[in-house]
Order: structure tokens, then sequence, then C-alpha cells
């Protein structure tokens, strides 16, 4: 699926470089393993190569997908059920370890119109931080070009759909 050399992304954690493949004995086994850095962190990972589907790992976003990406966030007619802040809190989480770039684009454009609302916790805010970074570091790499650009795009983007962005939240 990947070689030393690929840029990959594992879920809630971002984009990635395939650093190795290796391969360990566990439990008697022979498996072999890939070897990731996340690039924002330095943080090594090591996926099981049998299970890297399972665990969301996942190629770069296609052209396609960003398109998708921008539609997601230019749509702003979203209705919020009622709940507290950690049932959503929990909701969102969920879909930020799907892997899926698309339930990252929903939890980041969910986040931007719910604070216009009504303030959020102390975790929201972590969570919306992270969907950011999350995003436009990987719309950066999708798109060849740097992070800045893609933030003030979807700041531009935002700000075209009424969405006031609050503090420094991007």
């Amino acid at each position: 699926m990947f070689n030393v050399g690929d840029l990959a992304v594992y879920p809630a954690h971002g984009v990635g470089v395939i650093e190795a493949i290796e391969t360990k004995c566990i439990g008697g086994c022979n498996q072999a393993f890939y070897i990731m850095r996340i690039l924002d962190n330095d943080m090594k990972i090591m996926i099981p190569k049998g299970n890297a589907k399972n665990v969301g790992l996942r190629q770069i976003m296609s052209e396609e997908e960003v398109e998708q990406v921008y539609a997601i966030l230019q749509d702003t007619d979203v209705n919020f059920s009622p709940q507290t802040w950690n049932r959503r809190y929990r909701e969102y989480m969920e879909k930020l370890k799907t892997g899926s770039v698309l339930d990252l684009a929903a939890v980041l454009r969910d986040l931007y119109i719910l604070q216009m609302d009504k303030p959020l916790s102390f975790g929201e805010k972590k969570m919306l931080e992270q969907a950011k970074g999350l995003l436009i570091k990987e719309l950066s790499i999708a798109r060849s070009c740097q992070e800045e650009e893609i933030e003030e795009g979807i700041r531009d983007l935002f700000s075209k759909a009424g969405i006031v962005i609050n503090d420094h939240a991007l």
C-alpha cells in the first residue's frame, strides 16, 4: 500500500512520512510494520502493515476530495441538535478518529459556526485548533502550496459565508 518516502495521513495525528517498513517478531509471529513520522511533531508511529486500512491510514486527499472539502466548508446551512458540550465533543472526536478528511472538514465548519452562537468549551477550542491544523496541513500538501495560503483561503471562505472568526482561531 505504501512505500518508504510516501506521505500518508494517520487519523487524528495528521500527515506523516513512511520512513521505514520493518519486520518485528511479536508473540512468536513476524509482522511487518510501517514506521511513520508525523510531520508536525516528529512523533513516530508503528502501524501494522496488514492492519493499516483498518486503523485509517490513508493517502493524501485527491483533487476531487479537495473540492468536496471546500464544498463542506461553504455549506453553512447546518442544524445543530441541542446537546451538552461533552456529548458534542465525543461526537466530534469520533469523527476525527475516522480519519476521513470530509468528517474533519465538517467538524471544523461546525465548530466555527457553533462559536458564533455560544462560547466553546476548552475541549472544543482545542479540537477546533486540532481540526484546523490537520486540515490546513493536508490541504497545503494536496494543493502544493503554503499553509498560510490555505489558511487565508479558508478565512476568506468563512468570511464570505458570514461566519465571524473569533479571536485567533483562524
